[in-house]
Order: C-alpha cells, then sequence, then structure tokens
C-alpha cells in the first residue's frame, strides 16, 4: 500500500474572459497555502502539480517552504472544461457539480464524464507513484478530480459531500 498527499489548490482570482487553466492565486490564496504547509507535522519529499497555473502556484508555495522538488506533470488537470461558459452563479455551478457526480457516465458539462476523467486522473496519479517509488509524494491538483480519486478509493464517501466540504487549499492522505 502507497500513501498519498492529495492537495487541492488555493483560493484564485477568478476572471470570465480567461481560461480557468490560467487563473492564478488571490492574495488570500498564496496567505491560505502558506498556513498550510505551517500546518504539517511531516510533509511529502516531491511534490507534482497538474499543469494549471493555480495548481503549480501552489505546489511551488508548498516545496518552497517544506524545502523539497516540485514539478508539473501531465493529465493531473481538473476534469476537462474547456469551451464551457465560465458559471458565476455559486448555486448553478454546484448544482453542476451534483449532477455531475449524480451520473458518473453521462456528459454533464465540460468534455468529459466523471468516469472518463477519474480514468486520466488515476492513471496520471500511478505514473507519478511509479516514477518516484523512493518519494513520499503529494499531488496538488483540483477538486472534482480530487473527489473521483478519493471516491473511488474510499466508496464510502459521497462525491458531492466530499467535494462540497473541500476546502481552498485542503488536504486529503489517501491510501492506495
Amino acid at each position: 500500500m502507497t500513501q498519498l498527499l492529495l492537495i487541492r489548490h488555493a483560493n484564485v482570482l477568478q476572471q470570465s474572459a480567461v481560461s480557468a487553466h490560467e487563473w492564478q492565486l488571490s492574495a488570500n490564496g498564496r496567505s491560505r497555502t502558506i498556513q498550510l504547509a505551517h500546518s504539517f507535522t511531516t510533509h511529502p519529499t516531491r511534490l507534482i502539480t497538474s499543469t494549471e497555473t493555480k495548481a503549480v502556484e501552489t505546489g511551488q508555495i508548498l516545496a518552497d517552504i517544506w524545502g523539497i522538488p516540485c514539478a508539473s506533470a501531465p493529465n493531473l488537470h481538473e476534469h476537462d472544461r474547456q469551451g464551457v461558459p465560465y458559471l458565476p452563479d455559486q448555486t448553478e455551478f454546484e448544482n453542476t457539480i451534483k449532477q455531475f457526480f449524480a451520473h458518473p457516465d453521462e456528459l454533464i458539462f465540460g468534455n468529459e464524464t466523471a468516469v472518463q476523467a477519474l480514468a486520466r486522473f488515476r492513471t496520471a496519479v500511478v505514473t507519478q507513484l511509479e516514477s518516484y517509488p523512493a518519494d513520499s509524494l503529494g499531488i496538488v491538483t483540483h477538486g472534482t478530480v480530487m473527489t473521483l480519486l478519493a471516491t473511488y478509493y474510499n466508496p464510502t464517501l459521497e462525491p458531492f459531500t466530499f467535494w462540497q466540504n473541500l476546502s481552498m487549499p485542503d488536504s486529503y492522505q489517501l491510501t492506495i
């Protein structure tokens, strides 16, 4: 069994005219990431982030504080929502996410189903674990795919509730 620390990126500056992949951390997000880093008594020996700016920035702050290597890797990104209009209404966004988890085989929004997002993300995580067998890894990623993986390995967790209870940033220790 392998231990893996999943870390959700910190708060961002949401900009409807900018792709969510390019959103940067807000000042509050940077501050909360520093707080998260200092809340750990032990930490991973290596961080791997998604290629999205918010995850890279979160990972780099943590890595700098912990004094560990940090790099980005493909396929650790959020559920593919490229081309989906920005949903500024929080209730509408949450209802859409709820449907995404409730109907994992259906294309609810974006370009991949929950099943497809999980398969992509899980393969990417396993690839990183195999690439760094001597390290304890932290993966800095996104709420939806983090939820999919956590609930895959812990089927007693209810996906929407897990997702809804994640803060920014947040972490979850997973045994694979």
